[in-house]
């Protein structure tokens, strides 16, 4: 009987679902109590002759076994070609690196130089003030830097054990209305499973006394079959909606959300188109209005606004992209010199053409590939850092504990949002585990139906067989019996 405390009904999945460990094990126990006493303890022990076995256990003539049970498809792996291809498919993928390597040199040492992607210096950003109070402290080492950095190092341990401490708090708080809302939740389950559980034993009654009334009428002279008394009226209704009208419904439901997206995704590809139009006449004017300005800047260049020109028509050139065809005929008539033309049109030429730019030295270097340093810091403790540095003034003063006092109710406020919107969504998720276990009532009492059918029918058919065959009276009062007996005792069971 090792094997009965493993029960998967659907019953019993919805029971355990919300049960802790030791409910699950007494629950299962209490129905392995309720099959050893069925089946073994209280079981008659009634004398059967062989004549009368088959009839007592409703045993049918030619029932063969499922065609399923000699069936044993069984997969061997035929050769080592999927080992073969992983291995080649692995030194394929190198040897393609290797090529794209050797291209890629080729390419490069064949590349204009103004289309050569720019070196980069390495740039290590500390971002944390931990790692930055340390590298003042390492790099430049003083009374006012260690003081500083042994603050912040405080500062942060303090920082952090608050923050566990309430990071606790919050935790029990919420274990503990969870505790309150999975004990109202056990409350509420309990109605819902008596629920279930009066519907199947109302469900068995019924076959009970719609069986006895068919095996009846073969025995109606002898009056052998018992008054199954009344039945009981239980005050729970399961109402079942028109699936056909449920069916149009959603039919129709999904029709119209299938027409509303296809027309709003039309609506939304014409608004795009138009903006894009709309984007195009913008780009035009603008590139007109910065024509207009370098023939502008040209008609009025004078040699004491030179410098200023130049720098006003490289920007507008390449502002439009301008060609060097376009850029000529703007500049043929200026009275520089020819030599001085010729080298901005060059210098404009060639910023155009060009594919990148490097970046500015004071944030990314100046392109030597070794590393550099910088700080970009957003946290508080660097101005309880800043004050430590210098203490006289009042403004760092007042920005660290107002960033501080920022920061902690910042947390505070995360941490108790934090705290309802767990404890809100445990609570309906309760309540929705609620009404699917109340919705799973009518599905599980209509599986129980038809597993007590599936079980039934195939004896009622051998039961008509017989009677059809001419068989006494006193063996299918035997049959029926048993019939009776399984609609009450058998598969699937109904459990205390």
């Amino acid at each position: 009987m090792n094997n009965i405390s493993q029960f998967r009904d659907g019953e019993t999945l919805r029971q355990q679902r919300n049960m802790t460990t030791s409910q699950r094990r007494n629950n299962s126990n209490v129905k392995e109590g309720v099959v050893v006493n069925t089946f073994i303890k209280d079981c008659p022990d009634c004398k059967v002759d062989l004549h009368d076995t088959c009839d007592s256990l409703v045993i049918s003539e030619n029932i063969k076994l499922p065609k399923q049970l000699k069936e044993d498809k069984i997969t061997t792996e035929k050769s080592l070609l999927p080992l073969s291809a992983a291995a080649l498919g692995v030194t394929g993928i190198i040897t393609a690196a290797t090529a794209f390597i050797s291209r890629n040199a080729k390419i490069s040492t064949k590349l204009a130089e103004e289309k050569w992607v720019p070196t980069l210096t390495r740039n290590i950003s500390i971002n944390d003030e931990t790692a930055q109070a340390i590298f003042q402290m390492v790099t430049n080492p003083n009374h006012k830097t260690i003081k500083a950095g042994a603050g912040v190092l405080t500062l942060t341990a303090m920082a952090f054990m608050g923050k566990t401490f309430f990071d606790g708090f919050k935790e029990v708080w919420v274990k503990k209305k969870e505790a309150d809302i999975q004990k109202n939740l056990q409350e509420k389950l309990i109605n819902i499973e008596t629920q279930s559980f009066a519907g199947k034993i109302q469900i068995t009654r019924s076959m009970l006394s719609e069986k006895a009334k068919e095996f009846n009428s073969y025995f109606s002279k002898e009056k052998i079959l018992p008054n199954f008394g009344k039945e009981l009226n239980f005050t729970r209704n399961y109402n079942t909606k028109n699936s056909k009208d449920t069916q149009k419904s959603t039919g129709l439901t999904y029709f119209l959300l299938g027409a509303g997206t296809v027309g709003a995704i039309l609506g939304l590809t014409y608004i795009s188109l138009k903006n894009l139009n709309k984007t195009k006449g913008f780009l035009k004017e603008y590139i007109n209005n910065n024509k207009n300005n370098i023939k502008h800047i040209v008609e009025t260049t004078k040699a004491d606004t030179k410098d200023i020109d130049k720098n006003n028509l490289g920007y507008l050139f390449q502002s439009i992209d301008a060609d060097e065809k376009y850029i000529r005929q703007m500049l043929k008539n200026l009275s520089w010199d020819e030599k001085e033309k010729e080298a901005f049109i060059n210098t404009i030429v060639r910023k155009i053409k060009t594919s990148t730019v490097k970046v500015n030295p004071h944030i990314g270097g100046d392109g030597t590939p070794k590393p550099s340093f910088s700080s970009f810091v957003d946290d508080y403790r660097a101005y309880f850092y800043n004050w430590i540095l210098d203490t006289d003034n009042k403004q760092f003063q007042q920005l660290f504990w107002g960033m501080t006092g920022a920061a902690g109710i910042s947390y505070a406020g995360k941490l108790t949002g934090d705290a309802i919107k767990e404890v809100q969504v445990k609570k309906f998720n309760a309540q929705t585990e609620i009404e699917l276990q109340q919705r799973l009532v009518s599905t599980e009492l209509r599986n129980f139906k038809s597993k007590k059918d599936a079980a039934i029918e195939p004896l009622m058919h051998e039961f008509h067989k017989q009677a059809k065959n001419g068989k006494p009276k006193e063996q299918l009062k035997t049959i029926a019996d048993n019939i009776l007996f399984e609609i009450k005792n058998g598969p699937p069971f109904v459990y205390s």
